[in-house]
């Protein structure tokens, strides 16, 4: 088991823009308040950055769902500060597939589908389309 699952099965993620993935890969992203894309950066060590920084998680809580035709399921919501926010797809039992944490969008409480991409709106107004089968894959708008 990865330490992004381990964190997981307690609804946790690290408290750091990044995208993460179930099998452990990790991601910085940004994003900007003007396209609705994610902008993927470079790998994170999360073993590390952990490391050096235990206190650095956040818990996450979900506000939306999506249910989607294979099962699985999108889901959106805050983390532990007010500004905190994340989305990303589980299996229907839960265990993570890809998770978004956001430090500074404020929570995400929409989702709305076409096809195989998402979009997320947080109530501050951030909007992110991704690929739900690849979100590390950037969109053109």
């Amino acid at each position: 088991m990865t330490l992004i699952e381990k964190l997981w099965r307690e609804y946790e993620l690290p408290a750091v823009d990044g995208i993460y993935f179930a099998d452990g890969r990790a991601y910085e992203v940004s994003v900007s308040r003007t396209e609705p894309i994610l902008r993927i950066n470079e790998a994170l060590d999360v073993e590390q950055l952990l490391t050096e920084d235990p206190d650095l998680v956040a818990r996450v809580d979900g506000l939306s769902t999506h249910e989607l035709a294979d099962g699985d399921v999108l889901w959106a919501g805050e983390g532990s500060y007010g500004s905190d926010g994340f989305f990303g797809r589980v299996h229907s039992d839960r265990g993570l597939v890809w998770a978004v944490f956001l430090e500074e969008v404020d929570p995400f409480h929409t989702i709305e589908v076409a096809g195989r991409e998402a979009t997320f709106t947080s109530t501050s107004g951030v909007v992110i389309t991704v690929d739900i089968d690849n979100p590390s894959a950037t969109r053109t708008p």
